[in-house]
Order: C-alpha cells, then sequence, then structure tokens
C-alpha cells in the first residue's frame, strides 16, 4: 500500500507538472482541426474548452497528447476532478490491447486524484466511479473482468443521463471494447452503432461519434454501413493521425484501396511529422508503422509492387522510437510477410529475415515470420527448415493457450494447420492437406480480425482455394475464392484465383469477369505481375 500511494504522488505530480510546451502538437492542431466537442463539467470556465479540446484528443485515441491536454486542465484548475478522470482514461487503450503496469499504475493514480478532489455533481461522480471500476484491483482482476465492470458502470450512466451525448459515446465504445472477437453475430457492434447512429443525427460532426461508428461496422457484413462515418471522420480532425487514418478500416473491408491508400498516405505524413517532431522518433510510431501496414497491403492489392517494396524498406529503417506496441508489433512483422507472400515469392519467403524488434511480449509477432517460413520451405522442398518452423509455431500456440490468450493461440494455430497443410501437399499426403486446410479455415472464419491489422497476412480460404486449384478441383477451388471475396472483396490472389478456377472448370463467362475485375483494379500497377499477363492474354483471345 505504501508503495502505491507513493506512486500516485509521484505519478500526480507528474502529469500537473507538464509544461506547456509539451502541449505544442495539439495547441498547433487547435480544436478545430482534432474535432468539436463539448462536455459539461464543473470546473472553472477557463478550464472548459481546455477539457473539450482534450476530450476531442481523447476520442481520436491519440493518448500521448490527450494526457498532456487533461494536465493542462488540471494545471489551470487544481480541484477540477473531471481532468484526473480525462488522464485516467487516456492510459486506458480500449479497442488496442491491455494496458501495462506503468499504464495501470498512471490511471489509478489519476482515479485516486480524482476521488481524493472529489466531484461536483452526480453525472461526474458516475464518470470517476465508472473508468474507477476498471483500475479497481487490476493486479488480481484480469482485463476483461475489470472491461466488462467498466462496461456496466458505462450502461447505467447512460441510462441515468439519456441526454447525455459523451455518457452515450463512451458506452458506445464500452460495447465495442467488450465484443467477443467469436461473435459472429456481432450483438455489441450492433447495439453501439444504434446508440451511436442517434448521437450522430444530432451532432454529425462529433469526432468520437464518426471514429466508433467505423469501429462498430468493421466486419464483414456491416462495412458498407461504415462508409458515411468513414468518408466524414477524416474532415472532423483532420489534424489527428489516427482520425485520417480510421476511414481505411471500412475501405479495406470494401476493398476500396485507393482510397484507402489516399486515407493512410495522409495520416502517415502527419504521423510522421510528430513522431519525428515531438517524440524525438525517426518515424517508430504506433500510428506511422500501422498506416504503414494499411498502405502495404492496399498497395499490392491493386499491383503496385514498387510503392510496396518501399514502403518495407522504410519500414525496415525504423530503429529510434517509443516502446514497442502490439500494433507496432504486428505490422513490423507483417509488412515484409505480406511482400513475399501475396506475391507468391517462395525462395524469399523461406529465408525471410525476423522483425526487427524484441518480440518477447508478442510471439504472435514471431509466429508471422515462422508461418512465412513453413509456407516459402514447403513451396521451395526444403522439408527440414519447414518442419522447424511449425514445431515453433506449435510452441508458440502452447505458449499464448497457457498464458490464456486464447485468440492468439488460435491465430497462430490457423498458421500452424495451413503450413502444415502445405507441407503434406508437397509430400503427396494430399488428404492430409485437406483435411488440415479445412481446419485452419474454420478456425479462421470463427474468428474477427484484430484491430490492429488490414487482414490476416495470406487468408486461410485463399490457401484452400489455391490446394484445390492444384489438386485439379476447379469448381471447389472456384467456391473457395468466391467464399474468400464474399469477406475480402477485392484481393488480388482471390480474384486471379477466381479466374482462373472459373477457366479450368470451362466456365468462359465468369473467367472473363473475373480476369477483367482484376485489370480493372490494377490498372495502375507499376510493376509487370505475371498473373496480369494472363488476365490480358485471356481477354484478348475471348474477343
Amino acid at each position: 500500500m505504501t508503495r502505491f500511494r507513493m506512486l500516485c504522488s509521484i505519478i500526480a505530480a507528474l502529469s500537473v507538472a507538464l509544461p506547456a510546451a509539451a502541449h505544442e502538437p495539439g495547441d498547433r492542431a487547435g480544436a478545430d482541426t482534432s474535432g468539436s466537442v463539448h462536455f459539461p463539467i464543473s470546473c472553472s470556465a477557463a478550464a472548459q474548452p481546455q477539457f473539450d479540446h482534450a476530450v476531442a484528443l481523447l476520442h481520436s485515441f491519440w493518448y500521448e497528447e490527450a494526457v498532456k491536454a487533461f494536465a493542462e486542465v488540471a494545471a489551470t484548475d487544481r480541484s477540477c476532478a473531471m481532468a484526473q478522470w480525462g488522464i485516467a482514461m487516456s492510459w486506458w487503450y480500449p479497442l488496442w490491447y491491455p494496458p501495462s503496469e506503468k499504464a495501470l499504475w498512471a490511471g489509478s493514480s489519476a482515479v485516486a486524484q480524482a476521488q481524493t478532489l472529489g466531484a461536483k455533481t452526480d453525472r461526474e461522480r458516475a464518470y470517476i466511479a465508472a473508468i474507477a471500476a476498471f483500475y479497481k484491483d487490476f493486479a488480481t482482476r484480469d482485463h476483461r473482468t475489470r472491461a466488462l465492470a467498466y462496461e456496466h458502470e458505462m450502461e447505467q450512466l447512460h441510462e441515468r443521463f439519456p441526454e447525455d451525448r459523451e455518457a452515450a459515446t463512451f458506452y458506445a465504445l464500452a460495447l465495442d471494447a467488450t465484443a467477443l472477437p467469436t461473435d459472429k453475430t456481432f450483438v455489441n457492434q450492433r447495439k453501439a452503432a444504434a446508440i451511436l447512429e442517434k448521437v450522430s443525427a444530432e451532432v454529425p460532426d462529433h469526432p468520437g461519434v464518426a471514429h466508433y461508428l467505423i469501429h462498430s461496422y468493421d466486419s464483414p457484413p456491416l462495412a458498407e454501413q461504415g462508409l458515411p462515418a468513414a468518408r466524414h471522420y477524416a474532415q472532423i480532425a483532420p489534424a489527428v493521425p489516427h482520425a485520417l487514418h480510421m476511414p481505411s478500416h471500412i475501405f479495406t473491408r470494401l476493398g476500396l484501396w485507393q482510397e484507402s491508400i489516399d486515407a493512410n498516405k495522409a495520416s502517415h505524413r502527419v504521423a510522421l511529422g510528430y513522431a519525428r517532431g515531438t517524440l524525438g522518433s525517426d518515424g517508430w510510431d504506433q500510428e506511422t508503422v500501422h498506416t504503414a501496414d494499411y498502405l502495404e497491403y492496399a498497395y499490392l492489392q491493386i499491383g503496385q509492387d514498387g510503392a510496396a517494396q518501399r514502403v518495407v524498406e522504410e519500414v525496415r529503417g525504423y530503429r529510434n522510437g517509443p516502446p514497442v506496441t502490439l500494433p507496432v508489433a504486428y505490422a513490423i512483422a507483417a509488412i515484409p510477410a505480406r511482400y513475399v507472400l501475396e506475391r507468391r515469392d517462395w525462395a524469399a519467403a523461406a529465408t525471410l529475415q525476423p522483425a526487427s524488434i524484441d518480440t518477447t511480449q508478442f510471439p504472435w509477432a514471431a509466429a508471422i515470420t515462422e508461418f512465412t517460413h513453413a509456407l516459402g520451405a514447403a513451396r521451395t522442398g526444403a522439408s527440414d527448415a519447414a518442419a522447424t518452423a511449425i514445431a515453433k509455431l506449435a510452441a508458440m500456440r502452447e505458449g499464448l493457450a497457457e498464458a490464456k490468450n486464447t485468440y492468439w493461440a488460435n491465430q497462430v494455430e490457423v498458421q500452424r494447420q495451413a503450413a502444415s497443410a502445405m507441407m503434406s501437399h508437397m509430400q503427396g499426403k494430399d488428404g492430409d492437406a485437406l483435411e488440415l486446410m479445412r481446419a485452419a479455415a474454420t478456425l479462421e472464419a470463427s474468428m474477427d480480425k484484430h484491430p490492429a491489422t488490414p487482414g490476416a497476412v495470406v487468408p486461410a480460404r485463399e490457401l484452400l482455394a489455391d490446394l484445390l486449384l492444384e489438386l485439379n478441383r476447379p469448381a471447389d477451388a472456384l467456391k473457395e475464392y468466391e467464399a474468400t471475396l464474399a469477406t475480402e472483396p477485392n484481393r488480388f490472389r482471390s480474384l486471379f484465383g477466381a479466374a482462373q478456377a472459373a477457366e479450368r472448370a470451362g466456365d468462359t463467362a465468369r473467367a472473363r469477369t473475373y480476369y477483367e475485375r482484376l485489370l480493372t483494379m490494377t490498372a495502375a500497377a507499376d510493376t509487370p505481375r505475371p498473373e496480369l499477363q494472363l488476365a490480358q492474354a485471356f481477354i484478348e483471345k475471348s474477343r
């Protein structure tokens, strides 16, 4: 208890004592370019606009700047308990990953400060009680239990104050944060979207509403409904890197590759400036690397391999920066893996260099590299190397399962099964190969992707379709390619595979449709991929 009180005092003092210069990026952005929010509080008149600006930053997940902005509120009005509420909220990242021990101590300290200061209204006390529920007993209670406790408190707050738009908005975020990735009915997301759509009709330029609508609709069955929010959010908060990036979640779900590229290039530019100018980093920042992964994915789908290669080289050059986070770990591992796997460069896949970061905390990031090694080695006949990589995947899966990290354990299991299937196929054990690959596709379909990624480095169902096509079962392969395209529209490899499968099945009309779609989508390709040459040859021959 003594240690806790000491840390509370130190962190609280630091949060209030942050120099004004630390707010420079937020000051430059201004409330008008980070989004307009009004969250009435009982603190001083001078603190109110500062608080509104801080909440706008929080709604766009610009946590570093939100902490500074709420600390400025605390410096303006030292009796403002809601400033400490904001600091506590800024140390929790609901949709990204569980906070570190340092973040939990800092957030808990801010909650203690808020409770000591005492809120002046029942509504403000309810907000503080809600975030206190998340930090309570964080050393002994697991993250999900505490997230659900927060969601319950926010539900009650929303019911008590139905006219409070901020309560509605934060409650919707809590619903998205506690949605299970295995729930294919999307109960939480649909409920959150219904709440947010109502608020959006009243305040269409609210950054949190647009942001959380995108997250609520970030799944194949719902993505089309997220387009209005996606195309509006960047206009609401053009100075915020994450606000510029977020629309690409919907664009990726719908296969709108150029819109995704445009969004992520804009975000990447602003994020790089922030990382280099404010964080003192040479580019290694959560948002810069996260946007780079989305850029890589989109470039590869439209055949811009040259642009994709430049992304690989850029990320490879990042060395100095803040501690590695989940999105950074994923992107650093996924970007080079995507480049070789999407292009089916099996020799390069077999020898892919490991991520240039410490993946101890994120073994599933190292698993991406091992999965790439396994596929490349199996395809190039290096059976011993493939077996070694598959064994590493099995060990990583077991470690994650023992740590009760079920989601990532299952993600790695998908990779282990898919790699094992490919190895069995190369050994002539095609019955085993099909059984393993179908299991991988089924398991992957039972989970949604993590928000940190635009998608798997290669979908298991697409690999199943590839396998069926190689086994001269084009009609079955076509079904699997089309099933992949139903959830991941406009994927280069699935469009080309579907065209080939239809052609081999004798369905010339369908083959032509898929080849034409592929050629239209890659009209601005910067690399003469063999697949595009085959597509063009088919079109010319069938005229």
